[in-house]
């Protein structure tokens, strides 16, 4: 009779679990057919003419990277949403420089309130492509309800700054503050190993130290330092505001505010970083009387998105091409995963353009921190093969390309970086946990044979050999020499000459290129445009490798970008309490996908702020 139960319950769970199943099942084929039947009606819709005389409206969303990233369909039905939606800087420039020479567009308008990150180069390329607009005489007017310091850095190369009389101008300067865990790690017992070459090599810090060490320290004053001069020399130039009124508003942003009664808005007025205090209405007016208005009764306007959609089917695509291949993320072995790049699949991306009859020349578009050496490896000999190929390839530095990300750049003919990118952090590390002491509290024991000494020696849960410890720190010194002669033959130095500006120190693009270690300073399209002069070319077309993406999810971006669909559902904003636990999470889920199959890593403790 029991045994006849628990045959009844076994077929009730299977026959739930077969429900469950099925249910997935239909919820996923429900959303792909509502995306593929908004597609359809999309491109069904007869599309509306693009007014005589309208705006180009500029209103990035989420945060800016070098290509978009998407998610599967069923993170649309995730708790909390998906994480925050992105918008591709690339297309923000193109479209910049369409409008530039488009009649129809007669002013620029920057709305960047929904703009919630971006690295400061990438800001600057974007501010770059917008002065470039601006000499064709057109206007560039921006507007915000309020300006957090990358928003307004952004909205501040306008030839006019409006403000809400609400709002103010929050410019803060730059700072970097690490947590760190030794602390934590000593009273649970657990010991991480580090294996490392470079006084200047921080990564592993936060898991050894309970401070910044005096190397990290002056690494990282000398790298905000630099950082700093661009954004208020930028911002100094654009509105014809001094460096030291730009400073004290800074420093001392109080007295600003008590000079104004309080008033935020007035304040940044009276300083000169905006020119008018204007609500939303008397802003649409303004925009109205310059550009017309629609049947809907508001100013003549055209989005980014639905812009490109117009220029994108008038262009006439040309013989010869030059790809660009984005590697934004982490770098691991194998695929690539969201947020990383994997050192099989991008490899296999640049052996799909070298073997592409119609590809030219090839663009490295590089916004990583770094990662796997192996895979970095991977990727920078794949490169190697290419040129030898006779296809020019140009490496093309954003936000950060250090580390692993400068390895990359060594495969390449010509390295290309902004004046605020951080680059450099040419070192080597590895980390090996030890959780036998807690395990040891806890009552558990671990006993076993083995084959060899280094058999089962790097298993954390016992202590670490010491001459499993002398050969792990033997091969991080051999994978440092390596690295070394990696750039030394690419950059036409000796080892030594490269160990004086390596040993883990990060340098922005600036300095770099003083060093030797770039050879030209300029954006993506500066990059494209050396790497046009290498090819012969002059008249040619820029295509993008979509990097990371599975076939499905390349399909999912199509049928989004047809159907006007944000697939991204921002979440809710968390907790103080949530923010510190997530950022703990992100610490740890970031270790988790690192797979190098020699646990050697060349990674840099560095975001471009």
């Amino acid at each position: 009779m029991i045994t006849g139960l628990f045959r009844f319950i076994g077929r009730v769970f299977i026959y739930f679990w077969h429900a469950l199943n099925g249910l997935r099942r239909l919820v996923f084929n429900l959303v792909f057919v509502l995306l593929v039947a908004a597609a359809i009606a999309m491109l069904m819709r007869p599309e509306p003419p693009l007014p005589a005389s309208a705006a180009l409206v500029l209103a990035p969303t989420g945060v800016l990277v070098e290509q978009r990233e998407i998610e599967d369909p069923l993170s649309l039905l995730r708790a909390g949403g998906t994480p925050d939606p992105q918008t591709s800087l690339s297309d923000l420039t193109e479209a910049i420089e369409a409008a530039r020479l488009d009649d129809r567009i007669k002013v620029l308008v920057i709305e960047a309130d929904s703009l919630d990150g971006a690295g400061l180069s990438k800001l600057a390329e974007l501010r770059a492509a917008i002065e470039t607009f601006k000499a064709s005489g057109k206007p560039v007017l921006a507007r915000g309800e309020r300006f957090t310091q990358g928003q307004y850095y952004l909205a501040s190369v306008a030839d006019q700054v409006h403000l809400s009389p609400d709002g103010f101008v929050l410019v803060m300067g730059l700072s970097r503050y690490v947590s760190y865990f030794k602390g934590a790690l000593d009273k649970l017992g657990i010991k991480m190993h580090v294996f490392r070459v470079g006084e200047f090599k921080s990564f592993s810090e936060p898991f050894t130290r309970t401070d910044m060490s005096d190397e990290d320290r002056a690494n990282s004053r000398d790298l905000l330092d630099g950082l700093w001069n661009v954004f208020r020399n930028d911002i100094s130039a654009s509105r014809k505001v001094t460096l030291d009124v730009l400073d004290n508003y800074v420093i001392d942003y109080g007295a600003a505010l008590a000079a104004s009664g309080g008033d935020a808005a007035l304040a940044a007025q009276r300083t000169g970083l905006v020119d008018r205090l204007s609500t939303r209405d008397e802003w649409a007016a303004m925009l109205k009387e310059r550009v017309g208005t629609d049947e809907d009764g508001d100013f003549n306007q055209v989005s980014v998105d639905d812009y490109l959609a117009y220029t994108r089917k008038m262009a006439t695509p040309a013989a010869d091409k030059i790809a660009v291949l984005v590697a934004q993320g982490a770098i691991v072995d194998g695929t690539s995963g969201t947020g990383s790049v994997g050192g099989d699949s991008f490899a296999e991306l640049i052996r799909e353009a070298r073997e592409d009859d119609t590809v030219k020349a090839l663009v490295v578009r590089i916004d990583s921190p770094g990662g796997s050496a192996f895979a970095s490896e991977v990727i920078r000999r794949e490169l190697e093969i290419t040129r030898k190929a006779g296809k020019p390839v140009v490496a093309s530095m954003s936000s950060t390309a250090a580390s692993g990300g400068y390895w990359i750049a060594a495969g390449a003919d010509e390295i290309w970086a902004h004046p605020a990118t951080l680059t450099g952090s040419i070192g080597i590390f590895a980390m090996i946990p030890e959780v036998a002491e807690p395990l040891n509290r806890l009552g558990v024991t671990v006993d076993g044979v083995s084959t060899g000494p280094l058999a089962g020696a790097f298993d954390p849960r016992r202590p670490l050999d010491d001459s499993a410890a002398k050969a792990m720190q033997i091969g991080i010194e051999h994978g440092y020499r390596r690295f070394l002669k990696t750039v030394g033959d690419a950059r036409k130095m000796s080892a030594e000459e490269v160990d004086l500006i390596a040993r883990g120190r990060v340098w922005t693009g600036e300095a770099a290129e003083k060093l030797g270690l770039v050879d030209g300073l300029g954006g993506l399209d500066a990059a494209i445009k050396a790497t046009a002069t290498r090819a012969g070319l002059s008249d040619y077309e820029v295509v993008w490798s979509e990097t990371g993406l599975s076939t499905a999810q390349r399909l999912m971006r199509r049928l989004s970008d047809m159907s006007g669909i944000e697939l991204a559902v921002p979440a809710t904003r968390p907790s103080p309490i949530e923010q510190v636990i997530a950022g703990l999470q992100a610490e740890l889920d970031a270790l988790a996908v690192w797979n190098d199959p020699r646990h050697l890593y060349v990674h840099c403790l560095c975001e471009a702020p």
